[in-house]
This record gives structure tokens, sequence and C-alpha cells, in this order.
């Protein structure tokens, strides 16, 4: 009977779940995949909003799916998500500065809702001239990086995916992918860049959120490890 005790008194071991949430390369794999569909589901979201204005037009021959989208755009937004989303926490543990600026879900959901209506207001509002809308939204985009971010990591990793989204766009313009109703910033528009600023900041927030879910669970589980040993060091010594 002692030794029955001592047995189930011991350290109990992980199960399948806890054992792929504190294997690392399985846990970036999980954040990778929730990351990607977040970015597809918004991609497909933002660009119904885009396409319902005529701020973009794709050829007849390419519209494919139920929202009115080219079929490859959901899925090139879902991996510049999933990239930009595991990128920003792993810059952070590279530069020494872990983010612990309002770091909860109720957070980050704000964030996403002041996102998709910056993305909104890019199709809905109407402005004087392309100006005026370019720099509300640099301001727009500005302020969610301050209210949800604040780190000079996350500001420059948006303005560098900002200026890499842009010329891509740029490239997919000039070769005949697509096309944007009144181009006034070589073949795209000129606000384009602060959406791009205020997605790398959005997605940036949920990819730092779920690497934080992930540390939490770690340290838990070896708190309990730790536990577990102790106590059964305690039950051996007596």
């Amino acid at each position: 009977m002692a030794e029955g005790e001592t047995e189930s008194r011991g350290p109990k071991k992980c199960g399948p779940y806890i054992s792929s949430i504190t294997s690392q390369s399985v846990n970036l794999m999980i954040r990778g995949v929730v990351l990607f569909f977040i970015g597809v589901f918004l991609a497909l979201v933002l660009n119904l909003l885009q396409i319902q204005r005529n701020v973009t037009l794709f050829p007849p021959d390419v519209i494919a799916s139920i929202f009115s989208s080219a079929w490859w755009v959901p899925p090139c937004c879902g991996t510049a998500s999933a990239v930009i989303g595991l990128l920003y926490p792993c810059i952070d543990r590279h530069l020494g500065e872990p983010h612990k600026f309002k770091r909860e879900w109720s957070s980050v959901m704000r964030c996403v809702a002041v996102f998709v209506g910056i993305n909104h207001a890019s199709a809905k509002v109407d402005f004087d001239n392309n100006i005026q809308l370019s720099l509300t939204l640099a301001a727009l985009s500005i302020g969610l990086w301050w209210t949800f971010d604040r780190s000079r990591s996350g500001f420059g990793l948006g303005v560098g995916i900002a200026f890499l989204a842009t010329v891509v766009t740029q490239l997919l313009v000039y070769n005949g992918v697509y096309q944007y109703t009144s181009p006034d910033f070589l073949y795209v528009r000129s606000w384009l860049p602060c959406i791009f600023f205020a997605g790398g900041i959005t997605m940036g927030n949920i990819g730092r959120q779920l690497a934080m879910y992930e540390c939490k669970v770690i340290a838990e589980n070896l708190i309990r490890n730790e536990e577990g040993k102790k106590h059964l060091l305690y039950r051996k010594a007596r």
C-alpha cells in the first residue's frame, strides 16, 4: 500500500495535449496555422469591402470565390499573416525586449476591430482628394500602433512590411494581375501603405498574444514538473 500511495502521489505524466503544447516545433506549427486562417478570413472580409466600392478590380476570368475575390488572394494573405505573426515575437526575443503592453485578448480584439475600421474607411469615406484620405489613414494607422503596440520593433517592422507589400502590389498591378481604380501612386492608391502598416501591427499583436499563451503554458508545466519532483524527493527522503 505504501508503494502504491507513493506512485499515485508522484508526478503525473503529461498527456498528449500537454506534450504537444510544450513541444516548440509543434506549437510553432499550430500558431502558424491559426495565423494563416485568421489572415485568410480577414482577407476575404476586407477584400469584399474594397470590391463593393470598386476600389480594386479583378478580371472576370479570375473571379473564383463566393466573396468575388481572386482565388490566390486569401492564401497569399494567410501566408503573409503567418509569417508576420511569427516574426514579431521572434524579433522581440532576439532583441531581448518582451512586449508586455496591453497583452490581453480583449486588447487584441479591439486592435482587429480598429484595423477593419481603417480598411472600411478607405473604401467608404469620401474625401475631396486622395492626399486628405492618405493623411487621415496614416494618422489612424499610427494611432493604432500607439494605442496597441508602442514598441520600436513593432513600428520598424510595420514600416518594413508596408514598404515590401506596396512594392509587391505595384508589381502585380504592373503585370496586369489586377488594378486599382484612380491610381495616384505608381499604379496603386497612395493610402495603401497605411493599410499594410496597420495590418502588420494587427497580425503582430495576434502573433505576440499567441506566443505569450505558449510561454504561459510551458511555464505552468515546468512549475508543475518541478513541484512533482520535489514531492517525489520528499517522499523518498521519508
